[in-house]
């Protein structure tokens, strides 16, 4: 199986990384589709939270980076069919992913910034259709617990030269908290053309727009028992949520004969706005508009170095953010006041980049990679603040290099060593709780070294599996600091240690039976913390992270259950107090029956069967008190959706 998430077309089993691939049926058969998790916790080393709460969005970490965002996604890198997703200052937004078309989704464990800049955590590469495989007319319908009601519809093909797919779909949902109710529209296309022999130019596009995204907010632990259901009563009051609309358009040309080797030019514009109402009151009401656009070039060829074959690429990119940003003030009664902040954010990234896949015997390659970072941040505060911020610029120089060794034809070895930087995102470079705008001086990007060993590979076409051990050092890791007030401010907290071992995969046990499998073990730990809490685990993630997947697949028919269970999770640096592990049981399935020239497709689902109280988001270090601070954001019980989709096969 071919990847390419980790810098270079190539076989899976010959990169000396952890990678795994989940392809469609996992993320699309008999799905709610609700977030991304859905189809990704079969893979280890990563874990999800916020799944409920669509006014912060999902939030990822994997190997434990990502763990201290609020919102978005921080420490991973994202891109969606070959565009990224992630800001110059390392920010991701997954709301404008279409999980009604995703069809793979190669996800890459470990340090990624010698590949792709400005992360610790790792990589997510989404792809949706473009045409040129079957992709014909579709319509569905969906509706569940909870007031979940969406329209969806899809097609594509080709026509001599020309091939193009399109996704529309709408999703209303009234949530299972109050002041949790979400609406959200999307259209996204591809359209590509064959310019001549090798030589292709292909145009993705995507509009997206959420008018409603209330937020609950958090509750404490007496909120909690008293109403799971209950919000926040400030969120209310205030009618916290969020509002975007959002729309990209990018250009990828690809060459295969102009030139020895294979070029690759990637542009795209993506114009992004944004309101939000904090569930707290004070300087709390945030909007921006933003322009973010990205120019990049890449070449890859084939090469011999001493009379051995080697596979190398070279790239270079620039990116270019700009914010204009307000923020207002708003009183305990929900009444818009004065404007708090007026700043126009301008971050930028210049990057070059290379990697080399030398094949020093027929059963051993190694892998060197290095990449050199420009990123600069700029404020011009307009009104509003009174703390002038100085252009900050940061250079880094990341580097990988790993082995693999094919010991046997279907089982591999392989090491790797790699380092990795994270800058402060702007939202962190700015501390507003004062209401002065001031911003952190001391902040200052985190590094980490990661080492890592592994096996994979595949046991008489019966099963595949992934084993990996880490250890990633982090030097001044950023971690959040929230106020009692609701507000968010960020500081370096020393050194951390991240120890783990993941183990993942697949059982075909008879032709209709397959079992997956995906079990984490984190031991990450401060070493060093301005507030003598070393020793203490990283809050916010479990010790252990555990799923199981038996699925039967007969004809038409299609039965799947899955088990999740995770351990205690601390709330704050501190580790006096922890929301307790979980393990939960969900039933998804769909029946497929011919109806003339077209099939339909009845899917459906119940999530948490047995009907456990857990929490779906743990907000990190929100209060000094651990004893009586909002922490918790409950999940729903038991859940049920049903489905039913008509593709159009034609004649």
């Amino acid at each position: 199986m071919e990847v390419t998430a980790t810098g270079l077309v190539r076989d899976r089993a010959q990169a000396p990384m952890a990678v795994t691939v989940v392809d469609e049926t996992a993320l699309q058969d008999g799905r709610e589709r609700l977030g991304l998790d859905e189809g990704l916790k079969r893979v280890p080393g990563i874990f999800f939270q916020n799944r409920y709460n669509f006014a912060q969005n999902l939030r990822i970490s994997m190997r434990g980076f990502g763990a201290r965002a609020p919102f978005g996604i921080r420490g991973i890198r994202l891109r969606v069919d070959g565009i990224p997703e992630t800001l110059p200052d390392g920010q991701s937004q997954i709301d404008t992913i279409d999980l009604e078309s995703a069809e793979r989704v190669e996800v890459l464990r470990g340090p990624s910034s010698a590949l792709y800049g400005n992360a610790a955590g790792g990589m997510l590469a989404v792809t949706t259709p473009d045409g040129r495989g079957k992709a014909p007319p579709r319509a569905s319908l969906t509706g569940g617990s909870h007031g979940l009601r969406r329209v969806a519809a899809s097609g594509g093909g080709t026509s001599g030269a020309w091939n193009g797919h399109i996704s529309a779909w709408h999703l209303d949902y009234d949530g299972y908290r109050d002041q949790s109710r979400t609406e959200k529209m999307m259209v996204n296309g591809k359209a590509g053309y064959q310019l001549g022999p090798g030589r292709r130019l292909e145009t993705v596009f995507t509009a997206y727009d959420q008018p409603t995204g209330e937020d609950p907010g958090a509750l404490t632990r007496a909120q909690a028992r008293e109403d799971r259901r209950q919000a926040d009563p400030d969120a209310e009051t205030l009618d916290a949520g969020q509002s975007v609309d959002q729309q990209r358009l990018g250009l990828i040309y690809s060459d295969e004969r102009s030139l020895p080797g294979v070029l690759e030019l990637t542009t795209f514009y993506t114009r992004r706005n944004f309101e939000q109402q904090l569930p707290f009151a004070g300087p709390s009401l945030i909007g921006y508009e933003r322009d973010f656009y990205d120019t990049s070039a890449e070449y890859r060829d084939q090469a011999g170095v001493a009379g051995l074959p080697v596979d190398w690429t070279l790239g270079t990119s620039f990116r270019k953010q700009r914010d204009d940003r307000e923020r207002f003030n708003v009183n305990s009664n929900g009444e818009r006041g004065t404007k708090a902040r007026d700043a126009l954010e301008r971050a930028t990234s210049t990057a070059l980049y290379g990697q080399a896949d030398l094949a020093v015997t027929d059963s051993v390659r190694m892998m060197f990679g290095g990449r050199y970072d420009h990123v600069r941040f700029q404020v011009e505060e307009r009104g509003g603040g009174d703390g002038a911020f100085d252009d900050r610029s940061y250079d880094e120089f990341s580097v990988s290099l790993g082995p693999t060794w094919s010991f046997h034809p279907r089982h591999q070895l392989y090491a790797n060593v790699g380092t990795a930087f994270e800058t402060p995102t702007f939202t962190e470079l700015i501390d507003a709780t004062a209401n002065n705008n001031q911003t952190a001086p001391e902040l200052t990007p985190q590094k980490a070294v990661n080492t890592e060993v592994g096996f994979k590979g595949v046991v008489n076409e019966r099963l595949r599996y992934e084993l990996a051990a880490y250890r990633v050092t982090t030097e001044d890791e950023i971690v959040v600091n929230e106020n009692d007030d609701g507000s968010t401010t960020y500081r370096n907290a020393g050194e951390t240690r991240r120890d783990g071992v993941e183990l993942g995969g697949e059982a075909f046990v008879t032709e209709n039976l397959t079992l997956t499998g995906a079990y984490t073990w984190s031991d990450f730990r401060f070493r060093d913390h301005p507030d003598g809490l070393a020793g203490n685990r990283l809050p916010g993630l479990p010790e252990h992270n555990l799923f199981l997947e038996a699925a039967w697949d007969q004809g038409p028919w299609m039965v799947a259950v899955e088990t999740e269970a995770i351990s205690d999770v601390y709330v704050s640096d501190a580790n006096g107090v922890s929301a307790s592990g979980y393990g939960l049981v969900h039933l998804r399935g769909q029946y497929e029956l011919a109806l003339g020239g077209s099939r339909l497709t009845l899917g459906w689902g119940v999530q948490n069967l047995f009907d456990r109280d857990y929490f779906s988001n743990i907000r990190v270090n929100a209060s000094d008190n651990e004893s009586t601070g909002a922490f918790y954001e409950p999940a729903p019980g038991r859940t049920i959706h049903a489905s039913v989709s008509l593709t159009f096969q034609g004649p």
